[in-house]
This record gives structure tokens, C-alpha cells and sequence, in this order.
């Protein structure tokens, strides 16, 4: 039997606000707020021993600042990498592909991403009608058998970031 994989998901934290300041929605990034905010989250996720060897994440700003806040505060080095897959509208097929690949030498691995994306790659993984909706900065952690990366899972918590903050003070 292969050895269980954790899959974290995660949504961006609070970012600015689409409109005239930022022309091109790729480019919003966090507020400080969201910043401030997800420093804490993460400080939850230690909280629960979370330990995470990779975090794939959306290219947009965003999405690439909560995973380098993730990274630095986990703890352990997790490696970062890129997966335009992970983009607003990205192609689903994609992101499991890229879970199958990366699950064979990493057991624990994070997605950054959004909704809702997140939340549609939840239900399927879970082999649930619909979605499951994901607050920013959320972050839901599904078990996944080693022979069978792309699901079904099991979902063994999503806690909404209020939680995860009162976890980590």
C-alpha cells in the first residue's frame, strides 16, 4: 500500500480590492490586514504540526505573497514552486496531474489558490456534488491514498481563518 498523502488547500489571504488601482487582477496584492491576518493563520497550522515538503501555488500576486507567508512560517523548508494550473480558471485536470507527479516524492503538499477553484477541486477530490466554499485564507486538509493522489479523499478538516487565528494566538 502506498503511503498517505496530506493535501492542504489553501485561498489567498485578503487582498486589495479589484478596480482603477489595479488594472490587471494578476497584479492585486495582499493588504496588510490580509498579511497580519495570515501570519496568524499560519501560526494555527503549527499549531497542528502541519508540515508541508511542498506548496504549489497561483502565479497571480496574491496567491504567490500567501504562499511565501505559508512558507516562512510552517517551518521545515518547504520548496515553492509555480503552477499556472492554480490560476483563476485554471484546468483542473492540470493541478491533479501536477498533485500525482509531486506526491511521489512529497507527502505533504499545499496548494495556493482561489475560489472558486479551491472549493471545486475540494468537492471532487472528496467525490462531492458541487462546492465546498473556502473564506480568504482558509485552509482545508484532505487525506489522500498514495495509489490514488487524484481521490477519492477524506476530509479531515477546514477550518475557516477566524478558527486557525484563535488556534495560533
Amino acid at each position: 500500500m502506498a503511503a498517505t498523502i496530506e493535501l492542504f488547500l489553501v485561498r489567498h489571504a485578503i487582498a486589495a480590492e479589484r478596480g482603477p488601482n489595479y488594472p490587471d487582477d494578476r497584479e492585486r496584492p495582499l493588504t496588510s490586514e490580509g498579511v497580519a491576518r495570515f501570519k496568524r493563520v499560519v501560526e494555527g497550522l503549527k499549531d497542528f504540526d502541519v508540515k508541508l515538503e511542498l506548496v504549489l501555488t497561483s502565479p497571480l500576486v496574491r496567491a504567490a505573497h500567501t504562499a511565501e507567508l505559508l512558507v516562512a512560517g510552517v517551518g521545515g523548508k518547504p520548496r515553492l514552486e509555480t503552477l499556472d494550473a492554480l490560476s483563476p480558471g485554471g484546468r483542473m485536470a492540470q493541478v491533479l496531474e501536477a498533485v500525482a507527479k509531486y506526491s511521489k516524492r512529497a507527502k505533504h503538499i499545499a496548494l495556493v489558490g482561489h475560489e472558486p477553484d479551491l472549493g471545486e477541486l475540494t468537492a471532487r477530490l472528496l467525490r462531492a456534488r458541487g462546492t465546498i466554499e473556502f473564506k480568504k485564507g482558509a485552509v482545508c486538509c484532505l487525506e489522500l491514498d498514495g495509489a490514488m493522489p487524484t481521490g477519492p479523499g477524506a476530509l479531515k478538516w477546514l477550518l475557516p481563518p477566524r478558527a486557525l487565528r484563535k488556534i495560533g494566538r
